[in-house]
């Protein structure tokens, strides 16, 4: 008796190895999980971007300590995820032209991800009457994106306006998302 039990246990070990075996296969090819890009992490341009919201919310309700305190983390964290990519966008310069335009893109929307926070910060400055912590971030910003850009003249105007420079820019009208 119990060799035909022995027999059904083989027949049935058989049977069921490749099932379990596609199981495996099928687990192995499934996509990896990309954490970083997840909504929950705290290390990706949608990071960045969450930190601006909060900020202006904070801002907007008058809550002024926590708004600096989220723009500046944007503004850190913009300066940690910039690097990195434009890092990555040279090493695979010449082998793989997909990833340096991907990394490209990545770089370019973080340093303009930073640009909003430095104007935000400087303005938040402004408000709390320190003209003197709001102008290293306006240079920053008139040094990231050119003069001619909108967020370069709104940026040198605050400069003007504040007295750290006197001649006004008359350059050509601003350019557009940049």
């Amino acid at each position: 008796m119990s060799r035909p039990l022995v027999a059904l246990g083989l027949t049935l070990t058989a049977l069921a190895a490749p099932l379990l075996g596609a199981g495996a296969v099928r687990a192995q090819t499934a996509a990896p999980v990309r954490t970083l890009e997840s909504s929950s992490s705290s290390f990706n341009i949608g990071a960045v971007q969450a930190l601006l919201a909060k900020g202006d919310a904070a801002a907007a309700a008058g809550n002024l300590t926590q708004a600096n305190a989220a723009y500046d983390e944007a503004r850190d964290l913009c300066r940690k995820l910039a690097p990195w990519y434009l890092g990555l966008a040279g090493s695979f310069r010449g082998l793989d032209a997909r990833i340096p335009r991907e990394m490209d893109l990545k770089g370019r929307e973080v340093l303009e991800l930073q640009v909003k926070a430095n104007l935000r910060l400087a303005a938040l400055y402004r408000r709390m009457n320190q003209p003197q912590v709001a102008v290293p971030l306006l240079v920053e910003v008139v040094k990231l994106v050119t003069p001619a850009s909108e967020d370069g003249q709104k940026a040198y105007q605050s400069l003007v306006e504040l007295g750290f420079v006197s001649t006004p820019y008359a350059g050509p009208a601003p350019e557009t998302g940049k």
